[in-house]
């Protein structure tokens, strides 16, 4: 399965926004709570699983919606249960690491 991944740097730190390909284009609304998941976000290129491992394991700052990329960041011990928060089912995540 592809992943929609986007690069950026923010104070010298690489940030990654992933997500299910699936996913990009679409918006996710639960009660007052609106998520694009907009291609100017997400959407740079696809790429398949193991370059997202390796962005996943290489990246400061994350930001992951989508229920195989939440999943594969927790295989990798990056993304743990309690963090995720889900949008209309859909599962979102942000790590920082220090």
């Amino acid at each position: 399965m592809p992943f929609s991944v986007r690069v950026n740097n923010y104070q010298n730190n690489s940030m990654l926004n992933i997500c299910d390909a699936e996913l990009l284009g679409k918006k996710i609304t639960q009660d007052k709570l609106d998520m694009n998941i907009s291609k100017s976000y997400y959407g740079e290129k696809l790429v398949e699983k193991e370059e997202a491992e390796h962005l996943l394991k290489n990246s400061s700052i994350i930001n992951m919606v989508g229920k195989e990329t939440v999943s594969l960041s927790i295989e990798l011990g990056i993304g743990t249960e309690n963090g995720i928060k889900l949008i209309s089912g859909v599962p979102f995540l942000i790590i920082y690491k220090m």
